[in-house]
């Protein structure tokens, strides 16, 4: 080949070389910013601006996600002149993408909530929930965003364990509302979906248990993004990424997906404490007026020392039972929501984060073999799990909870309580309404609710001593 041949043969194929890689697929990064069980925390908020910002200041792509439960837990939230408003105008004015529903949700009625899903200014999904009432809109199963060309399909699911058949909560709430399983659902919807679609996400109020249950099947999500069980989870699951960020704004979950084009080539994941980041200045100076409320913030009373999770839920039990004039007082220990309160001034805000439901106070009588009963029940339920394994009635009678090795309630002891005497008893309503293999006699709602009497109580009684000693206890049964 004569030499300028070649040369012109060279330079032919650098230029095809320049040609193929100027049309190669480039290397984008998305970035899924999730959140979970928030609770009303607005006081954490502003950082997670910040981090926020950061992010869509450096990354390319980003996407905001929530995974329910965004109020109940925050006096100032739950206690304003629309419930949860505050919340919600936070996320809409930082831009939330999307979001699926929580159990707290409902926590207010379906009417109310969907009034509220009228007011979020991002994308709201659930598969497993179907309404034929005029009061809650049906909600789109999911939702496909576009990002530069990439194709987001988000699917959303919400637990229906606790009910059973529906969320926890008033039964109330979901007349007129079915929740069909939640993982056929996100089965059915991920099948659907991921023809369509180049990267599928899971977002699921379903607790981390139920999520790797169903990545144990065939599932062709890529990510899913977790709620509801209030726990740290940042692992691979038959191939899938879970996350969950715990609770209450302490964490944000960061999620980056690297494409090559539309093909995925990478996904990694960490969780972000969000307590290094400074607040924004903007979203304090709002976040500061929602707290400038005398009336929540005046002190009703004292503590003569500091109270524990189990001081509280002491507290609780035995004020229901002062009230009722009962024999014995139970309190769940998932309706105290918060895990302690120093000594000293305490406001009525601290007293509704305490008790935010509304809950009212139930009498009931009923035997030791009708609260052993209740208590086994509780204990070995297969599909609550989120409220099993685990002293879940606090009393104020002490009891023994007797185990086998695998952790299955066998029997309940009580030293002072005496077989066959019928007892006085008072609970909260969430017990009443919704425990299930209940065996009582002149069972009644009463109308007086929790918090008024825990504030009457801090009123007239202070400073009160907070009685920390657990009064139940597991032993296994050798």
């Amino acid at each position: 080949m004569p030499t300028n041949m070649k040369g012109m043969f060279r330079t032919g194929l650098i230029l095809l070389a320049a040609a193929a890689a100027a049309c190669a697929p480039r290397e984008r990064t998305l970035v899924l910013l999730s959140t979970n069980d928030m609770h009303a925390k607005i006081q954490n908020f502003p950082r997670l601006v910040a981090a926020v910002e950061n992010c869509r200041d450096t990354a390319q792509l980003v996407v905001l996600v929530d995974a329910g439960d965004r109020w109940t837990g925050n006096a100032y939230v739950d206690m304003a002149a629309t419930p949860g408003m505050p919340m919600i105008a936070l996320m809409n004015r930082l831009g939330y993408d999307v979001a699926t529903l929580g159990n707290h949700e409902f926590d207010h009625g379906q009417a109310f909530l969907g009034r509220m899903i009228d007011s979020m200014a991002f994308e709201v999904v659930c598969a497993n929930v179907t309404s034929d009432t005029c009061t809650f809109p049906q909600l789109p199963p999911y939702v496909v965003l576009d990002k530069d060309g990439i194709r987001i399909g988000f699917v959303g699911v919400v637990t229906n364990y606790e009910g059973p058949g529906h969320p926890a909560g008033n039964a109330s709430s979901f007349e007129g509302l079915e929740f069909p399983d939640p993982q056929a659902m996100a089965m059915k919807y991920a099948a659907e979906l991921r023809p369509k679609v180049d990267l599928l996400v899971l977002v699921s109020h379903m607790g981390d248990d139920r999520d790797v249950e169903l990545l144990g099947k065939e599932t062709r999500f890529d990510v899913v993004i977790g709620g509801h069980t209030h726990v740290k989870v940042d692992s691979l699951v038959n191939g899938t990424l879970l996350t969950q960020t715990g609770k209450y704004l302490k964490n944000v979950g960061v999620t980056a997906v690297r494409f090559r084009g539309r093909k995925i080539e990478g996904i990694e994941s960490r969780l972000v404490p969000l307590d290094g980041y400074a607040p924004d200045a903007s979203y304090q100076a709002e976040v500061d007026r929602y707290y400038a409320d005398p009336e929540l913030n005046k002190p009703v009373g004292a503590f003569a020392g500091p109270a524990d999770k189990w001081g509280l839920a002491n507290w609780m039990a035995a004020s229901v039972a002062d009230e009722a004039d009962a024999d014995v007082g139970f309190y769940h220990i998932g309706g105290v929501r918060l895990d302690s309160i120093p000594a000293g001034g305490v406001g009525a805000a601290k007293v509704y984060d305490l008790e935010p439901f509304g809950t009212e106070i139930a009498t009931m009588r009923m035997t030791p073999a009708d609260m052993r009963r209740m208590i086994l029940s509780k204990y070995n339920d297969e599909e609550n799990r989120k409220e099993a394994h685990r002293i879940d009635l606090i009393s104020t009678t002490p009891y023994v909870i007797v185990t086998d090795a695998a952790d299955n309630a066998l029997d309940v002891r009580f030293p002072k309580l005496r077989e066959g005497k019928v007892y006085e008893v008072a609970v909260s309503d969430y017990v009443y309404r919704n425990y299930k293999d209940l065996n009582y006699t002149d069972g009644k709602l009463t109308g007086t609710a929790v918090a008024g009497v825990l504030l009457e109580e801090l009123q007239d009684d202070g400073p009160l001593t907070p009685d920390n000693r657990p009064r139940q206890k597991i032993i296994r049964n050798s």
